[in-house]
């Protein structure tokens, strides 16, 4: 079966190594090489890297709504779609044979959208999955073939839950695969009373709010790590937060949440509402990702001490 692949994230990859052991994938499309770090060095995506590691032709239309063509013109018998990044035109989901066919990291109608991870453990989910779904030119609306879902663990966060989901999206695709083509498996619309939304997250929302309880700043942190990370104000600077840990749930030592309670020789806690939380990695503005202790035992004590309120 000829197929074009269209993934940018990471989730993306062992999807794209799947179909590359089992079908003939004719090109790979994704998005064009961005600045990456301080210098703005370009960086290509970790599925062109991926297609060119097998010599697969690759596609990076900077808009994929007028610069179609050279997919087109493959003929495709189905399209693939995995964590993109781009709303694909309805010329291009009319073309193949099969349609286009899209493996999206939740359980649909819920969190539809760009961050559905993100917003799954941020909102304290206990379970997710992934769907494998028909496309349609309304985001993530199209009829679902199947689903699987998988547990979200206290540990996880956006990184090891994208690990494991890129996973579980690749095996249930291959199983799907088969039966969609042979037309044993019919897709079957969304229950559009439970649509629930997870938007491509916004500059705002990375900052971390501690008039929320302690267990919903740890969802938070772990929901935006590895990126695009959290952040809070102290004395007008921007620290990164990488990692808290809930020390209690339910205290109440301070009516300013956010306010620092305690500095000890490898700890730092925070008032919530209710709860308290302990600063387990944080990176000052210019400077590398510290663990709490490393960053306690160098020339920063000043920089967090009792009273000061992370706002």
């Amino acid at each position: 079966m000829k197929i074009v692949f269209m993934g940018t994230m990471n989730f993306a990859v062992p999807i794209l190594e799947g179909l590359i052991q089992t079908e003939e994938v004719l090109m790979v499309v994704t998005q064009p090489d961005r600045p990456f770090g301080r210098k703005k060095v370009l960086k290509p995506s970790s599925v062109k890297l991926k297609a060119l590691e097998h010599g697969i032709t690759v596609f990076q239309p900077e808009r994929i709504k007028i610069e179609y063509e050279p997919i087109l013109r493959l003929n495709p018998d189905v399209i693939i779609v995995a964590a993109y990044g781009q709303m694909i035109p309805q010329i291009i989901l009319d073309t193949p044979l099969y349609k286009c066919i899209n493996v999206h990291a939740s359980l649909l109608p819920k969190y539809r959208g760009g961050a559905p991870m993100h917003k799954a453990i941020q909102n304290g989910e206990t379970t997710t999955g992934v769907t494998i779904m028909q496309m349609a030119m309304k985001m993530d609306s199209g009829p679902i073939y199947a689903q699987r879902e998988i547990s979200i663990l206290d540990k996880d966060d956006v990184g090891t839950l994208e690990e494991k989901l890129s996973i579980v999206g690749r095996d249930l695709l291959l199983d799907t695969l088969p039966n969609i083509t042979d037309g044993s498996l019919l897709p079957k619309p969304q229950d559009e009373a439970k649509i629930t939304y997870a938007y491509n997250i916004k500059r705002e929302e990375e900052h971390l709010d501690f008039n929320l309880s302690a267990k919903s700043v740890e969802n938070h942190v772990r929901g935006y790590h590895p990126s695009p990370l959290t952040y809070a104000m102290l004395d007008g600077d921007i620290i990164k937060i990488y990692e808290v840990k809930v020390v209690d749930e339910t205290k109440v030592l301070s009516n300013q949440f956010g306010e620092i309670l305690e500095v000890t020789k490898n700890s730092c806690f925070v008032q919530a509402n209710p709860g308290i939380i302990s600063l387990e990695k944080i990176q000052l503005a210019g400077k590398n990702p510290m663990s709490i202790q490393a960053f306690l035992a160098g020339n920063n004590k000043s920089i967090l001490s009792k009273g000061k309120i992370l706002k």
